[in-house]
């Protein structure tokens, strides 16, 4: 497959919360309010450890959705700000060099939004565009990283940020014993990502291997809306999680996978490095189904949600950042695969 020069990933940084606690403190912490059986699913979600935006001790006197929002606001910007530094300080870039800012979250609610809320903290132009997403959940990081392509294309000349933040804990509901409650507080973690890209037309830095952002596919699925999401009301944000996440993928990722990298001359074989969502395990083990992938392949992932648990958007940059620190040899194709609410996924192909 023969490519232009196209936009490239400068850099990405990931930042957490100080509260870090082993799987086991959570569940002891939680099991009072979801009952001895909240333990058999927490330990099958594949993860050891998870930071948390406030200390356990905090939660139970969360008065409601008002004051966890008002938690939500003050970490986010401060997790935000710290992502935002550090991956424009990686990209040997400055603040001022910044022409357009990406930002999603899906676990609170700012308006102003986050990225405006920070311009002036870290130093952004004040003509810098903004383009806020809100209801991609999991699937955002990898759309964004789409987004932001589809607007390099355009401006080649420019920079964009990809900004996520993700305080899933701060959505748990203590009333709701549901099956769907459980497996969410099993799994979600806490955490910040930014990623700088840069346009075609901008001089890659000497001596690093950049992955060039080549194309992109999303794909909405048939009758699915009620597969994952949030039910929102005066308590805040009650999770949406259908058992039928891994069926969903099962039946369509691989032949769109298939389809979209036949397009580009390629196939699953060719793909050296994946850069995929980690949902779960059970979602986990069904993409290196249906892929056909061999057993290291998600070895990232795995250690993502192993480590940090499942941070919706952020999860995804968390196993690209690792990626870019271990990068693959030049010439080398990678693909990043998140799926999310709608339900849909998100597929982007790289060439390092």
């Amino acid at each position: 497959m023969t490519v232009d020069r196209a936009p490239a990933i400068a850099a990405a940084a990931v930042e957490f919360p100080p509260h870090r606690h082993s799987q086991q403190e959570v569940v002891a912490a939680l099991v009072g309010y979801a009952g001895p059986q909240f333990q058999r699913f927490a330990a099958a979600a594949g993860v050891d450890h998870r930071n948390l935006a406030l200390p356990l001790t905090r939660y139970p006197e969360l008065s409601g959705f008002s004051e966890a929002n008002a938690a939500y606001l003050e970490v986010a910007l401060d997790l935000g700000g710290r992502a935002l530094i550090s991956a424009l300080a990686e990209s040997g870039l400055q603040p001022g060099d910044v022409d357009v800012v990406f930002s999603t979250t899906v676990t609170g609610l700012a308006v102003p939004t986050l990225e405006a809320r920070l311009a002036g903290r870290v130093g952004l132009r004040p003509d810098v565009k903004r383009v806020p997403l809100f209801g991609l959940g999991c699937v955002a990081g990898a759309a964004g990283v789409a987004r932001v392509h589809d607007y390099l294309r355009a401006f080649p000349e420019q920079v964009a940020v990809l900004l996520a933040v993700e305080l899933c804990s701060l959505t748990i509901q203590r009333d709701d014993t549901s099956m769907a409650n459980l497996v969410a507080s099993s799994l979600f973690g806490d955490g910040a990502a930014v990623v700088v890209a840069t346009g075609a037309a901008r001089t890659p830095r000497p001596g690093r291997r950049e992955p060039q952002v080549l194309a992109t596919r999303s794909r909405l699925y048939p009758d699915t809306e009620a597969v994952m999401g949030w039910g929102i009301g005066a308590q805040g944000f009650r999770i949406v999680l259908s058992a039928d996440v891994p069926d969903v993928a099962e039946k369509y990722l691989g032949e769109d996978a298939g389809l979209f990298l036949a397009e580009h001359g390629l196939s699953a074989a060719d793909i050296g490095t994946w850069v995929c969502h980690p949902g779960g395990p059970r979602v986990i083990d069904t993409v290196a189904k249906v892929l056909d992938l061999p057993v290291a392949a998600l070895d990232r992932t795995r250690k993502s949600l192993r480590d940090n648990g499942n941070m919706s958007s952020v999860s995804v940059l968390d196993v690209l950042r690792a990626c870019l620190a271990d990068p693959p040899e030049e010439g080398s194709y990678g693909m990043m695969v998140a799926m999310g609410p709608g339900f849909c996924s998100e597929l982007v192909l790289l060439r390092w």
